[in-house]
């Protein structure tokens, strides 16, 4: 029977998990639970609770940096920075929807997965935007790296082999991590009608250019007609967007600038603040996708090969396929089969980058490689990573396979 464990504090955690190594008790980290469905199939014996570790710590708007639980919903920042014109920069994205789960994301889970949104082609991943942290590792020993600047940081930098570890190296607490001033206008101008290939041309002029584009997406006219924005929904074609942020003026004058210069692949037209945010956020959260049963996939390959590697995937899977991060980031989408296609995935897309199937059903993924296969020896070195903070293998087992 599984047990829910459950601590309270540093010191309780620290004992249940060396308690749970010296019985070799395997457990699965909980807190929010939006994410149960992404990743292998955690096989464990009990459940340890991680939502007593909720709550911001410090927040100092001034200096740009927030520490909080790691257990805190992510709704709980989003509104706190909102009440002083600030963000996460990074864009985290919310897979609540796509996967079936109540909106419960944690700022934990955002860094323990690396949720990058839209912007990230610009402003980094969540792992460059992580300043420290405090954990405890897999025979109960706290450990901690980082600090709340970046200039108290020192030592190896654990912040990045802990975002995108999905919980397997240690049970995070604690999270401190800078914010950004939040853009005084967006606007987002669009093109219609082109293909892939002409989209990911305009994708490149725009983003090589010196007008700061802060996000660049294609979607295929099968795509844009399940957006819920009326310009992109009514088009009846493809529609390419590229995204402008900052002071009204600046906005302004270079959304000019890029039509101008992006005058070759038609007219275009422009969204405004509130039309610009919910077309980003339904690419960021990837909702193009949420009321099907279909196999999704996250793509990732140089931008100047998308709109090829896209074109072979669609042909392979009779699929759906849109492009994010100016090309470079494909969300493919296909009816379900016992194999989530991934052979072909993964032959399609080559040494050109990696692959990641993010949703299935529990039995295709125990089947599946969930994650890109790494070469033999970037594996050995993972699993000696691993061994090095959870020798016996209690974190969440099964999740990175």
């Amino acid at each position: 029977m599984t047990t829910r464990l459950q601590p309270q504090t540093s010191s309780e955690l620290q004992a249940m998990l060396a308690e749970a190594a010296r019985r070799r008790t395997s457990l699965e980290i909980r807190a929010g639970a939006s994410k149960l469905s992404w990743g292998g199939v955690v096989r464990a014996d009990n459940i340890l609770d991680m939502n007593a570790f909720s709550g911001i710590d410090l927040y100092q708007p001034e200096e740009l940096v927030m520490t909080a639980g790691a257990a805190t919903p992510l709704m709980k920042i989003d509104a706190l920075l909102r009440e002083q014109s600030q963000q996460l920069a990074f864009e985290p994205a919310n897979f609540s929807r796509l996967l079936g789960a109540t909106d419960s994301a944690t700022i934990g889970g955002v860094f323990s997965c690396n949720l990058s949104g839209p912007r990230r082609i610009k402003i980094g991943a969540a792992r460059d935007h992580l300043l420290g942290f405090s954990a405890v590792n897999g025979v109960g020993e706290p450990f901690k790296s980082g600090g709340r600047v970046v200039k108290n940081v020192s030592g190896f930098d654990l912040c990045k082999l802990m975002s995108g570890a999905f919980g397997t190296l240690g049970a995070i607490e604690r999270v401190s991590f800078k914010v950004l001033a939040k853009a005084e206008k967006t606007r987002t101008v669009l093109l219609f009608g082109l293909d892939d290939r002409d989209g990911a041309r305009a994708m490149t002029m725009g983003l090589n250019s010196p007008h700061e584009i802060s996000a660049a997406m294609h979607l295929p006219e099968d795509v844009a007609a399940l957006s819920s924005v009326s310009y992109v929904r009514g088009a009846g074609r493809a529609v390419t967007a590229l995204r402008l942020e900052g002071p009204g003026p600046s906005v302004e004058k270079r959304c000019a600038d890029v039509r101008a210069l992006l005058h070759l692949f038609g007219g275009g037209e422009e969204l405004h603040s509130a039309n610009s945010a919910e077309l980003w956020r339904e690419v960021r959260d990837v909702l193009f996708y949420c009321d099907d049963n279909s196999q999704v996939w996250r793509i990732s390959v140089p931008p100047a090969q998308g709109a090829v590697v896209g074109a072979a995937l669609l042909r392979a899977t009779e699929g759906r396929v849109f492009y994010d991060w100016g090309g470079g980031l494909l969300w493919l989408s296909h009816a379900p089969v016992d194999d989530a296609h991934h052979e072909i995935v993964r032959r399609t897309v080559g040494d050109l980058g990696h692959a990641t199937l993010i949703r299935a059903d529990a039995a295709v993924r125990a089947r599946t490689p969930v994650f890109q296969p790494q070469p033999t020896a970037l594996a050995t070195l993972a699993h000696r990573v691993r061994d090095a903070f959870d020798p016996e293998g209690i974190l969440n087992p099964g999740r990175m396979d």
